[in-house]
């Protein structure tokens, strides 16, 4: 139970941080770089040892390590021209709804249990996460046409993100034990940051962009956290590696309860009736899943 509450605490805190990052209008992506860097500093100092190793590298789940980085960097970039273009809501929304797929993939590949209360609880964290994460609509479009091409941001997101955890628990249920899950995601982020810092000294070779102290300061507060968010993950799911189609759902919903609550205490965030709602219904989902 330490490792599932390790895993949501980071996670809320690297939501509250992003918050942080854009009320002080430090520059995000340099922020998620250097984060990524530091993710990287942290796993090695914490593991002794630097995983890039001959045997690492032709190890038969680098492959998985490689897609993981590459989803790391493209998820940040769809989360935030999602929330540019369509708000933080949908973004948020799209993001947690992804919870779904790897409980299918969990049922389907790995033969758990789909009980009716586990279903039941799946239904209600989907209504819970919309009802959280709900914001009314302060501004118009204007034109009074919506854009049909917009919803591929979101269904993108949904997609990604739910992709991501299947592949984190793929990895975990098939090569992944003690000896090799810290290289395993020490080699995720190195990969996530070398993508990273491509398109940064892109940036600031062409004076696109300038390197933000801020920023660097930003991403080693987002970093060490991250690590240890995705390692308490890794944890976690090992520990209950035959109820995975309830361990993520029950973490996803969490992450959200949370980070909503703690945003309502930290930056006096009103939550509506719906809101609330939201809450109660996340605590019930936890419930049936958990006892499903």
């Amino acid at each position: 139970m330490i490792f599932l509450a390790g895993s949501i605490f980071f996670s809320a805190y690297l939501t509250l941080a992003f918050k942080m990052c854009g009320r002080y209008k430090v520059n995000l992506f340099q922020a998620i770089v250097v984060n990524y860097l530091a993710c990287v500093c942290t796993g090695c100092v914490l593991s002794g040892a630097i995983p890039f190793t001959k045997a690492n590298l032709q190890s038969n789940w680098i492959g998985f390590a490689v897609a993981m980085g590459v989803l790391f960097i493209i998820l940040f970039n769809i989360i935030g021209f999602t929330a540019q273009r369509m708000g933080v809501a949908v973004a948020s929304v799209a993001n947690k709804l992804s919870l779904v797929i790897p409980f299918v993939f969990s049922v389907w590949l790995y033969h758990e249990a789909a009980t009716p209360l586990k279903i039941a609880g799946i239904v209600v964290a989907l209504a819970a996460v919309l009802l959280t994460c709900y914001r009314p609509s302060t501004a118009s479009s204007g034109s009074g046409k919506f854009n049909l091409n917009l919803l591929l941001l979101p269904a993108l997101l949904f997609l990604g993100s739910g992709l991501l955890d299947t592949l984190i628990k793929y990895a975990e249920f098939h090569f992944l034990n003690e000896g090799n899950k810290n290289a395993f995601i020490i080699i995720g982020f190195s990969v996530a940051f070398l993508l990273g810092l491509v398109v940064l000294l892109l940036q600031l070779l062409r004076g696109k962009a300038v390197l933000e102290p801020r920023a660097v300061l930003a991403g080693l507060l987002i970093g060490i956290p991250n690590y240890f968010s995705m390692w308490f993950l890794v944890k976690v799911l090992k520990e209950y590696s035959s109820n995975s189609s309830a361990i993520i759902p029950i973490n996803n919903m969490g992450i959200v309860l949370v980070s909503t609550v703690a945003a309502g205490f930290l930056f006096k965030e009103k939550l509506s009736i719906l809101n609330r709602l939201g809450i109660l219904l996340a605590m019930a989902a936890i419930a049936l899943i958990a006892f499903g």
